[in-house]
């Protein structure tokens, strides 16, 4: 992992580089605001839909992945106000992690697309252990179901190595 420190929703920045055992960073194009329409075409993008329903799926899962010993932070390049509003709104009980000026992005060359001119990430999951990269989950779909997968998985067999899903 590059030694980046993002800003977090929680006012501290983070190191995913830095963080010790086993951490989800779950990777999100962006959640939409009440009041404010996406951008146009945004349902014709494939993976760009579903970022509200994963959110809810980690923080629905996230007493299972926790007394699993994992972390869990959501990515996206949405600002850290932006991301305020969001984790407040749904109620997360994990920090989202801002890379607006794709530091951490560019570092690790995740699958992007433009949407209304702003560089968005694809929706993935890099599952880390001590700072190292042990997994990805790229494509996520469904979004909705993707967090309980994963706590599914790890109660069926809580030493498990989470298999990498990557197609290309």
């Amino acid at each position: 992992m590059p030694e980046l420190a993002l800003p977090s929703t929680s006012g501290s920045p983070v190191s995913c580089a830095a963080m010790p055992g086993r951490t989800i960073v779950y990777c999100y194009p962006m959640t939409g605001q009440p009041g404010v329409a996406l951008p146009e075409g945004w349902d014709q993008i494939p993976g760009a839909r579903g970022c509200t329903p994963e959110s809810c799926g980690f923080r629905d899962n996230f007493a299972r992945l926790k007394s699993k010993g994992l972390n869990v932070f959501g990515l996206s390049t949405q600002t850290t106000h932006e991301q305020i509003e969001a984790a407040h709104r749904l109620h997360l009980p994990f920090d989202l992690l801002s890379d607006a000026d794709l530091r951490f992005t560019n570092a690790l060359r995740l699958p992007t697309f433009i949407s209304a001119g702003t560089t968005l990430i694809k929706r993935l999951t890099l599952i880390l252990r001590d700072g190292m990269i042990e997994a990805v989950h790229y494509p996520v779909f469904p979004p909705n179901t993707h967090a309980a997968e994963l706590a599914d998985a790890l109660e069926r067999s809580p030493t498990l190595r989470l298999p990498s899903r990557l197609l290309v």
